[in-house]
């Protein structure tokens, strides 16, 4: 594996983005696009609105229920074995529905519920493994701008599985539906396989450590705080992202295509602000404060939509896109920095907690949903939604970041040798000569990853 590396410099981890977001936006394909078919679901499978709801749920549970295994395993085995054998085996699965698990042959709400839940199970190998691979690549000054591009791969390629899969369950029924994400986690496969290498250096015993004393971040109190705030402010997005369809369905008569433009806008808003997040986060912005305040602005935002329930659809649909992509725009920076606090060998680990969480709650909020409207109603349903991401905000550990959105090292005590900036460089990384690029400690310190090829290469910045 090393020895394949060295053949790649620094510039590489562009390509190692473009892997992670191709990864990431192939099983977010299906992930957000199946849900959106759930008008053609539940009439082709002869389905109560519950019995979706549970089905639908199968996919969060799969996630739920593997994502720390996935993420302990690329700790142990790396980013390339884990994305390899998740992809494929996501690929070949969605496969074996497409020919098997379709309404016209027979299949009932029991095989389809498996074959989502193994699917789901599958798929998450790519939230630990990608992510990690991400961290391991790029220096400290560029980890959330790059962990951000590749989170905006979920709402974008959800956005392409919510307007291709209805469309594709209306003209040609299931089988393409699940032909179409075999296909791309296939594609995606064959790009790790080619193109996706751990970094040109070895990792020594200094790039171990989670901390000081050596602790798991399942073993820490800080860690599980963020990654239980960040279930909570998922519980508008899955709100949205599900159910959309079928309120607008039921309730305002309308068809998929418009629930598919409302998501499709919250998809592809929450992408843009993920992105500007990571970067603004980078420049000096304290990611915990972010998340705070996004989960600020997701509460107001889903309790506007639980009061335009009765509105005219245009207002209705408006307050949902909007609900919908303030409730997508914190997941870079949570998982840079849930990442940037378990330290190097741990950042898988850490990943796949905090997966858990979310999808945790991915399963439990479509179960959710339709008991909340049958006693009450949407209204309630969504001021529910509403509560959640407000009751994130004290969760959410306090300020753990110098001015300047940098840390002395990977974890509160740990560091690796090259992003600690050993000896002058990281004195010269906490100054703002670093920022600037000024001096052999400024280089030292935003080295980090393939630092030594950096040095090589007597580059004091990593190049674009």
């Amino acid at each position: 594996m090393v020895e394949g590396a060295r053949r790649y410099g620094p510039r590489h981890r562009w390509v190692v983005l473009a892997i992670g977001v191709g990864a990431q936006g192939s099983f977010s394909a299906m992930f957000s696009g199946i849900p959106v078919t759930g008008i053609a679901m539940r009439a082709g499978y002869h389905l109560s609105t519950g019995a979706l709801g549970a089905i639908l749920a199968c996919l969060g549970l799969g996630i739920a229920v593997s994502d720390i295994a996935w993420g302990l395993l690329a700790d142990r085995f790396g980013d390339r074995r884990v994305l390899l054998t998740g992809l494929t085996a996501t690929g070949a699965l969605m496969a074996v529905m497409a020919a098997a698990v379709t309404p016209g042959d027979g299949a009932g709400a029991v095989a389809l519920g498996a074959g989502l839940l193994l699917a789901g199970a599958l798929g998450g190998s790519v939230n630990g493994a990608s992510g990690r691979a991400i961290m391991t690549w790029f220096a400290a000054g560029e980890r959330g701008l790059a962990m951000s591009v590749r989170q905006t791969a979920i709402p974008v390629g959800g956005a392409v599985g919510v307007a291709l899969l209805p469309w594709l369950a209306g003209a040609y029924g299931f089988r393409a539906v699940y032909a179409a994400p075999a296909a791309l986690c296939l594609l995606a496969a064959a790009a790790t396989w080619r193109w996706l290498h751990e970094p040109p250096t070895s990792r020594g015993p200094a790039e171990g450590g989670v901390q000081e004393d050596g602790r798991s971040p399942l073993s820490r109190f800080d860690v599980w705080r963020l990654a239980l705030a960040g279930a909570l402010l998922t519980v508008p997005q899955f709100a949205v992202l599900s159910f959309t369809a079928i309120f607008l369905h039921d309730v305002k008569g309308e068809g998929a295509a418009l629930a598919s433009a409302t998501v499709l806008i919250a998809q592809l808003g929450g992408g843009a602000a993920r992105v500007w997040t990571g970067r603004r986060t980078d420049r000096g912005g304290d990611r915990r404060t972010y998340i705070r305040g996004i989960g600020v602005l997701s509460g107001i935002a889903m309790a506007g939509a639980a009061v335009l329930t009765g509105a005219p659809t245009p207002v209705v649909v408006a307050a949902l896109a909007l609900a919908g992509l303030l409730a997508q725009s914190w997941h870079g920076v949570a998982y840079t920095e849930i990442a940037a606090m378990a330290g190097a060998s741990r950042a898988g680990t850490a990943l796949g907690l905090l997966g858990t969480t979310v999808f945790g709650t991915g399963f439990l909020t479509p179960l959710l949903i339709p008991l909340v409207v049958t006693a009450w109603n949407w209204e309630t349903m969504y001021a529910l939604a509403a509560a959640a991401p407000l009751l994130a905000v004290p969760l959410v550990p306090g300020r753990g970041m110098p001015p300047g959105g940098r840390r002395k090292g990977w974890g509160d005590g740990g560091a690796t040798g090259a992003e600690a900036g050993i000896g002058a460089g990281a004195e010269a990384r906490k100054d703002a000569g670093a920022e600037a690029g000024i001096g052999a400690g400024a280089e030292a310190g935003i080295s980090a990853g393939p630092a030594p090829a950096l040095r090589r290469s007597g580059a004091g910045t990593p190049a674009a």
